[in-house]
């Protein structure tokens, strides 16, 4: 690619007799015709504007641009350009999104391998893409990579990959890092041995650790992470990992305070009813150590799974139903949930939530958010329940079609009602009609 010749742009401007114009000093010589030269040299630009700038463009892009003239090529092969990157891997037979092209994948790795801090790999639903990722990660063996994400954009295609080939893949850069700080793992096939090598190598600058839907690591493999590196922060993981002995470990003297712990709530087997139950004593152990811990939840089960769950006191800060939940569970949260900020409940059916949500509004004194749709509240009972959070309700999302009409108000009338009581302009959610 030649560079556009835009080295010189003269503008000449043309003094009108009709206007006076005033005298310029220096310039006074030129009488009414002034001539200004204005220099657009894009290769003169600083190193730091060009890096600002192939920052923000895709790969390819940037390839380009390098070949544009000898400062950008240079600025190409700075270090700091190199630090972020994410590996698009797909397959154009299925797949619309763009993908990093072979080539440039191997300049990566043979010129820039050791400037990676901040990778992510992002997969389609091939088993070949995620093959693809992980001979990348096999070959950074120079590299000292701080953050890993392993991104699957439609269906889990690591699960589909060797479980020998991922892990052999996987412990190279847990080997050869030695200063992973954030790890995203989830839907892949991460096991207990490659977990030992992680925090082997790395339980002095582990913060973040993502694992949901990993199926072959159990609650022994994350006490191992949770007793060694003291300095985690920020956890991720299914409900089947979950136990009293982990809860106890993140709140051991050592451990530093836990920020977020998402907890994943799925049948681990097809017909799953009945789940382990965690110990109050082990709750109030996490939330004594760590005041301040974020608890979300995210339940994807049916009504009768439920059971198991809220029949003591959680400290739950963010709940979303994914499915169905019944009104018993919802008068459970309300009683034993004090923690609660955040409600979404996606289904109920067509039971009033009426004296629910009240009771979760009465004794949940820090809730401020609720999501509903595809249940049914009165309108008496809604505009009573935002009387009683307030103003501190900041976020307020309700399908219209959630509100029944009673005696006392109707829907024409509830948005005025319910406006009044948060101090600002609010209207249900309405489905858009395509």
């Amino acid at each position: 690619m030649k560079r556009n010749n835009l080295s010189v742009v003269n503008k000449v401007v043309q003094s009108s007799p009709a206007v006076k114009q005033p005298k310029l000093g220096l310039y006074s010589s030129l009488n009414q015709t002034h001539v200004y030269t204005v220099l657009l040299d894009w290769g003169s630009l600083p190193h730091h504007v060009v890096l600002r700038v192939f920052q923000y463009l895709p790969l390819i892009d940037r390839a380009r641009a390098s070949s544009v003239c000898r400062r950008w090529n240079e600025v190409f092969h700075i270090p700091d350009l190199w630090r972020k990157f994410e590996f698009e891997l797909n397959q154009s037979a299925t797949s619309y999104l763009n993908s990093t092209h072979p080539d440039l994948i191997q300049q990566i790795i043979k010129k820039h391998a050791a400037h990676l801090q901040y990778v992510s790999f992002k997969v389609d639903s091939s088993t070949e893409s995620a093959e693809a990722a992980c001979d990348i990660l096999s070959q950074l063996v120079n590299c000292s990579v701080q953050t890993l994400g392993l991104i699957s954009t439609a269906k889990p295609s690591f699960m589909n990959v060797s479980k020998s080939h991922f892990v052999s893949a996987l412990t190279v850069v847990f080997v050869n890092s030695k200063s992973l700080s954030s790890v995203k793992i989830e839907d892949t096939p991460v096991d207990n041995p490659s977990l030992k090598i992680l925090v082997a190598n790395n339980s002095d600058t582990l913060r973040h650790l993502k694992m949901s839907s990993c199926p072959h690591v159990s609650s022994d493999g994350i006490l191992c992470v949770a007793d060694h590196c003291q300095g985690l922060r920020e956890l991720a993981l299914n409900y089947y990992m979950l136990s009293d002995e982990l809860l106890l470990a993140l709140s051991s003297e050592t451990h530093v305070n836990l920020e977020h712990l998402r907890i994943d709530v799925v049948s681990q087997n097809p017909g799953q009813i009945e789940f382990h139950s965690i110990k109050k004593q082990s709750w109030d152990a996490l939330t004594k150590h760590s005041p301040g811990v974020n608890v979300v939840m995210y339940f994807f089960l049916y009504e009768e799974e439920l059971e198991t769950f809220f029949r003591e006191e959680t400290p739950v800060t963010h709940l979303y139903f994914g499915r169905s939940v019944s009104k018993a569970v919802l008068g459970q949260i309300g009683l034993n949930c004090p923690r609660l900020i955040e409600l979404v409940v996606c289904a109920n059916g067509f039971q009033a939530l009426d004296d629910e949500l009240i009771c979760i509004a009465e004794h949940c004194k820090n809730l401020t958010a609720l999501g509903l749709s595809e249940c049914e509240v009165s309108c008496s009972a809604f505009i009573e329940f935002v009387r009683l959070c307030g103003r501190r309700l900041t976020q307020l999302s309700v399908m219209e079609e959630v509100l029944i009409p009673d005696g006392d108000h109707s829907l024409d009338e509830i948005h005025t009602e319910v406006s009044k009581c948060l101090g600002r302009m609010w209207f249900p959610d309405v489905m858009p009609l395509w």
